[in-house]
């Protein structure tokens, strides 16, 4: 539910248990222009988004990423260029803002994106 309602831009999000001082905050937060997402919902948010992020062809290469296949042999194996499995791994780490490969897939795992 709080994604679909974040979607649209919305900037603020209250949960049923929000306690009357939060409320008062968080109107007069976005009345200032600003964001107030309790951070329990926000991170839900960040991780549902964040596995979206991937495309199914990310996901193939990330997944052979993770059985130790080169980037030669993910091309060879999706029928790709070696070229094309470097840039799908430049996209891939900007996206789950890794570091490299290893932290790729680790990330992937503790997302729930991949299974190994």
């Amino acid at each position: 539910m709080a994604l679909r309602a974040t979607s649209p831009g919305a900037v603020g999000y209250l949960l049923k248990s929000t306690l009357r001082r939060e409320l008062l905050d968080t109107i007069r937060a976005v009345h200032a222009g600003r964001r107030r997402i309790p951070p329990e919902v926000a991170q839900a948010i960040v991780k549902h988004r964040a596995d979206e992020l991937l495309s199914e062809r990310e996901i193939d290469v990330l997944q052979l990423v993770a059985i130790g296949r080169s980037n030669k042999i993910i091309g060879d194996e999706l029928s790709i260029s070696e070229e094309t499995v470097k840039s799908h791994m430049k996209s891939i780490l900007g996206k789950l803002a890794a570091d490299d490969r290893t932290h790729a897939v680790t990330l992937a795992v503790k997302r729930g994106t991949l299974t190994l």
